[in-house]
Parts: structure tokens; C-alpha cells; sequence
């Protein structure tokens, strides 16, 4: 005798909600302090300057200015910002 019920509906329809992990500011765009830059799973991007790594790994702006992706060494890649001087500020305008 079989113990398996032979539906199926009841016992479906649990999924988790989507994280919306990636870079949310690219190279080049300016953040103020307290931007998300990136989220993800684990350090694939390596806090740099002027940035902050959160306990989920995201990593967000300290001071207001213009975002960088870097190499750190060879294998591994870091995300910096840089505070926006005069001569960049009249350019991005």
C-alpha cells in the first residue's frame, strides 16, 4: 500500500523571493556617500578606496565621488571611489 498522496498542488508552490544581486553603479557614474555600488555572494569584488563592505558582502560609497573598477593583483579585481576634483567635476557636468 502506497504512503505518497497523489496530488500534487498542495504540496508545491514554496520558492524563495530573488536577491537583485550585480552592480547597481557602473565605472565612470558618480555616488554619493551611503550608495550601493554592488551586491553579491561572497568577495568576487574586493573593497578598494573610499568604499565600505557590508556583513552580505555589498559594497557601498563612503564619500561622494566617481566609481572605479580596478585590478587588485592578477586574479583578483577591486572597486574604489575616487572624491570628484575640479578638473572632473566641470568635465562630467
Amino acid at each position: 500500500m502506497a504512503h505518497k498522496k497523489g496530488v500534487g498542488s498542495s504540496r508545491n508552490g514554496r520558492d524563495s523571493n530573488p536577491k537583485y544581486r550585480g552592480i547597481k553603479k557602473f565605472g565612470g557614474e558618480k555616488v554619493v556617500a551611503g550608495n550601493i555600488i554592488l551586491r553579491q555572494c561572497g568577495t568576487v569584488w574586493h573593497p578598494g578606496k573610499n568604499v565600505g563592505l557590508g556583513t552580505d558582502f555589498t559594497i557601498y560609497a563612503l564619500v561622494d565621488g566617481f566609481v572605479q573598477f580596478e585590478h587588485k593583483s592578477k586574479t583578483r579585481q577591486k572597486v574604489s571611489v575616487y572624491p570628484a576634483t575640479k578638473e572632473t567635476a566641470t568635465s562630467a557636468a
